[in-house]
C-alpha cells in the first residue's frame, strides 16, 4: 500500500517552537529592547576589531600557513588523527615561516580555538572567520571572544592540583573577572585572591547536602550533610596566578607587579557577557540560573531568535566546557524534544563545543544529532547537512523527531512530520523503522495511527506498532 500524501525525498526536521500552542502573531511581538551602550572609554568596534587582529596576527599566520600547506590532498597536519600538530609537520611550518616549533604550536593551538582554522582527521580547512578576517570586523570579534571563552585551555593546566581545584578556579573566574570590569583599573592579586576564595567557598557549600530542617531528626547512626572543605586546604593563590597568566596570554588582561588590569578587549568581552546575562534575567524566561534540562524546556516555548538569546545568555553565565558537558547530559535523556534543542544550544556554542561532539559519535541516540552539527560546523548547508547521515541514521532522527512531536505537539506536526520521512513509501518507511530499533518506535507509531485521517494507513501504522511490540 502505498500513501496518498505526496512525498519529498529530503529529510526536514521539525524545527523547534511553541509546540504545545499556536504561533503567535507577528504585530503581538514585544517591542525591541534599545541597544545597550558600552560603558564610557570603550573604543569603537573597528578600534577593538584592530586590537584583535594584531593580537591573532601570529594565529592568522598559521591558519592561512595551514591552508596552503594542509588542506586536502596534500601531507596531513597530524600522525594520530588528532587536533595537535605532528612534530613533522610543526618542524615543516616553522622552516616556512621562520618560527621557533614552540611558537608553532602555540599559534597553532590560538587558530583552533578561535575557529580560525578547523582539524577533520589528518587534513586542516580553514574556518569562515579567516576568509572574512580583513573585510568583517563582527567575524574578527567573534573569533576573538570564542578564544577569551576558552581561556582555560590556553594555558597547560597545573599539574599539582587536583583537578576538581582547577574545575572549581574556572568556575570562579567569571566573578574575579566582573569585579575586574567593574573596578575599571589596576586590581592587587591580594584582594583577587580574597575575592576567589570567597566563591571557592560559595560553590562547595552549594554543593552540600541540605541539612536536615528544624524538628526533624536524622536516623540513627546515619552521617550528617557533609562540611565543605576549608578554602584554606586548598593553596588557590598558584591556581589564580595560572588563570591569571592563561587570561594574559590571550589578550584579555594585562597582568604583573601584583595587579591586572583588563585589557579594552577584555573589559568590552566581559561587558558583554554580563549585558548578556542581565538582558536574560529581565525576560519573561529568565533561564541563566536554571539547569540545562530546565533552561531548555523553557526555550521550548520561545520563538528560534528568542530562544537563541536564551542560550547565548545561559552559556554566557558559565565556562564553556561545563556547560557543553551540561546541554549533552540533557540531550542523553528520554525526552527527544530536550535532545533537538541541546543542539541547537550547542549550535551557539561553536567550535569550543566540537571535541565533545565528536567524543559522542558512538553513542546510537546523539549520533545523528551530532554528524549534522559537525556538518554545518563544517560549513555545510543546513539544508544539504542530511546528507551526511545513513539512511539508518537518518530513519533513527525521524523516529526521534516524531516521539519530540508525540510528546509535545499537536496530532496535525505530526501528520505533517509524515511528509518529511525519507522513505518514498509507507511501507518502506515502516519497515526501517522497525529495522532501526528506535525505543520509542511503539509510541510513535501507536500517536501516528491515532492521529492520521486516512483510516486504510492508520491500519497499516498499527499493525506495524503491533508487530514491533510483540517482537515480529
Amino acid at each position: 500500500m502505498t500513501s496518498r500524501i505526496p512525498r519529498d525525498s529530503r529529510l526536514r526536521l521539525v524545527r523547534p517552537r511553541p509546540l504545545a500552542a499556536a504561533p503567535r502573531a507577528v504585530n503581538q511581538r514585544r517591542p525591541r529592547r534599545p541597544a545597550p551602550r558600552p560603558p564610557e572609554g570603550t573604543p569603537a568596534p573597528a578600534e577593538l576589531a584592530r586590537m584583535a587582529r594584531t593580537g591573532l596576527a601570529g594565529a592568522v599566520r598559521v591558519a592561512r600557513w595551514a591552508d596552503a600547506a594542509l588542506g586536502p590532498g596534500r601531507d596531513g597536519a597530524t600522525a594520530d588523527g588528532k587536533a595537535t600538530l605532528s612534530e613533522a609537520t610543526a618542524e615543516r611550518a616553522a622552516d616556512d615561516l621562520a618560527l621557533s616549533v614552540a611558537q608553532i604550536r602555540a599559534d597553532w593551538d590560538t587558530a583552533r580555538l578561535s575557529g580560525l582554522v578547523e582539524v577533520h582527521g589528518d587534513s586542516a580547512r580553514p574556518g569562515w572567520r579567516l576568509r572574512a578576517w580583513d573585510r568583517d570586523d563582527s567575524a574578527v570579534l567573534r573569533g576573538w571572544v570564542a578564544l577569551f571563552d576558552a581561556w582555560s585551555l590556553a594555558s597547560p593546566e597545573p599539574a599539582d592540583h587536583e583537578p576538581a581545584a582547577v574545575a572549581e578556579v574556572v568556575s570562579a573566574m567569571p566573578q574575579v573577572l566582573s569585579f575586574l570590569q567593574l573596578s575599571a583599573g589596576p586590581v592587587p592579586v591580594e584582594q583577587l585572591l580574597d575575592l576567589l576564595q570567597q566563591r571557592v567557598t560559595e560553590l562547595r557549600t552549594e554543593r552540600c547536602e541540605i541539612p536536615y530542617g528544624p524538628g526533624s531528626a536524622e536516623p540513627a547512626g546515619t552521617p550528617g550533610p557533609a562540611e565543605p572543605a576549608p578554602v584554606e586546604d586548598t593553596p588557590l593563590a598558584p591556581l589564580l596566578d595560572w588563570a591569571l597568566q592563561a587570561l594574559a596570554s590571550v589578550g584579555a588582561l594585562t597582568y604583573g607587579d601584583a595587579q591586572a588590569t583588563l585589557t579594552p578587549l577584555g573589559s568590552w568581552a566581559v561587558w558583554v557577557k554580563l549585558e548578556q546575562i542581565c538582558v536574560a534575567a529581565q525576560s519573561p524566561a529568565g533561564n541563566i540560573e536554571q539547569a540545562a534540562e530546565a533552561m531548555l524546556r523553557g526555550c521550548a516555548q520561545l520563538r528560534p531568535n528568542a530562544a537563541r538569546a536564551e542560550y547565548r545568555a545561559w552559556l554566557a553565565a558559565r565556562p564553556v566546557g561545563s556547560a557543553v558537558t551540561e546541554l549533552l547530559g540533557a540531550a542523553r535523556g528520554e525526552d527527544a524534544l530536550l535532545r533537538g534543542l541541546a543542539f541547537e544550544a550547542l549550535r551557539v556554542v561553536g567550535a569550543p563545543a566540537e571535541p565533545d561532539v565528536r567524543a559522542v559519535l558512538d553513542d546510537p541516540a546523539l549520533r545523528p544529532y551530532a554528524l549534522l552539527w559537525l556538518a554545518e560546523h563544517d560549513g555545510i548547508d543546513p539544508e544539504d547537512a542530511h546528507e551526511v547521515l545513513t539512511r539508518e541514521e537518518a530513519t533513527w532522527l525521524w523516529v526521534d523527531t516524531a516521539a519530540a512531536v508525540a510528546d509535545h505537539g499537536e496530532t496535525e506536526m505530526l501528520v505533517r512530520h509524515l511528509e518529511a520521512a525519507l522513505q518514498p513509501t509507507v511501507p518502506a518507511l515502516l519497515d526501517e523503522v522497525r529495522a532501526v530499533g528506535h525505543p520509542r518506535t511503539v509510541q510513535v507509531l501507536v500517536a501516528l495511527a491515532a492521529a492520521h485521517p486516512d483510516p486504510a494507513l492508520a491500519k497499516a501504522v498499527r499493525r506495524a506498532a503491533f508487530q514491533v511490540h510483540t517482537g515480529g
